[in-house]
């Protein structure tokens, strides 16, 4: 006999406005230019994504230097680049679209900013995500410097006496890290401008409350995305400290523990921005093979988001 679960699906989950438009980037780059294109580094961080955009002829590059073909055009990913791939583009005579989240550019747009007034930057993230890399590539070396959690804000040592600072973060952060972070900077550094407006993204923020709302509920809570999905694994974190310390992230159908669903009463579900609802959706189908299922959509926040493709597409 089947055992009941409730499953509370978080909403709003999976693609941000971001990530739909970076990949109808790709679709419409297809459909004009025809096959191949090519990607620098993935378009979003999710595999099924990738794989289909590779079926209808998108070639994924980690360095323009892979291009054989210098005729085809080349697509930036949603993570955005650092300023030399696009002068490198330039160089080389290869064509290129940006399909850097607008988001994203707003955070870059907001370095140049603070850089030409004279402030030292300090850039709440993690080392080595394409978004991170992008962002302190749009100044020179040293102009920024990364701070990644509380222990690097606490030993952060002032290096130019004369410097004021200011602070701007990566888009997918947890909220409530970030928050942690941010109180510590503005106790060492008082005066430390921060940004306009809040630069972790509407749809990491809202992901991050509609778990917040279902996890304390849940014996076991997961969200499907990519291990390399920033957004996604934050998501995982948040579960966690949320009450629900069963919080798994599923990156295909082999992930689930089938053990754990069976002695289950209440699953939550959510998703990261990159991963598609159709992988949220085979998940469901997954558990009712094993269960009698109830699902339940919690709703914090519609969003209305939409960001426009570049004209050359259009």
């Amino acid at each position: 006999m089947k055992n009941k679960i409730n499953i509370y699906l978080a909403a709003p989950r999976g693609f941000c406005a971001g990530v739909e438009r970076a990949i109808e980037i790709v679709k419409k780059s297809l459909k004009k230019y025809g096959a191949p294109v090519y990607v620098r580094h993935e378009i979003v961080h999710n595999k099924y994504v990738v794989d289909n955009l590779k079926k209808l002829g998108a070639k994924f590059v980690e360095e323009l230097d892979e291009i054989k073909d210098k005729s085809r055009p080349v697509i930036f990913s949603a993570h955005g680049v650092p300023k030399s791939v696009p002068y490198n583009a330039n160089k080389k005579q290869i064509e290129f679209i940006d399909a850097t989240c607008p988001l994203v550019t707003k955070v870059h747009r907001e370095a140049e900013n603070l850089y030409e007034q004279g402030f030292k930057i300090l850039l709440i993230g993690h080392a080595n995500h394409p978004e991170v890399v992008g962002t302190m590539g749009q100044l020179p070396p040293g102009a920024i410097d990364l701070i990644q959690n509380d222990e690097e804000a606490l030993k952060y040592k002032r290096s130019n006496i004369n410097k004021n600072y200011a602070y701007i973060t990566q888009t997918t952060l947890s909220v409530d890290d970030a928050k942690k972070i941010i109180k510590i900077l503005k106790e060492k550094f008082p005066s430390i401008r921060e940004p306009i407006k809040n630069d972790i993204c509407y749809a990491t923020t809202n992901r991050q409350t509609a778990v917040k709302k279902i996890a304390p509920k849940c014996d076991i809570f997961f969200v499907v995305g990519s291990k390399n999905s920033s957004n996604s694994v934050r998501l995982v974190e948040v579960a966690k400290k949320s009450g629900c310390q069963e919080s798994f992230l599923i990156s295909s159908q082999e992930d689930i523990p089938i053990k754990k669903i069976k002695s289950s009463l209440n699953i939550g579900i959510s998703s990261g921005a990159s991963a598609p609802e159709i992988l949220v959706n085979k998940l469901i189908e997954s558990i009712k093979e094993i269960s009698t299922v109830t699902v339940n959509e919690v709703e914090v926040v519609k969003e209305k988001v939409f960001f426009k493709i570049p004209n050359k597409l259009q």
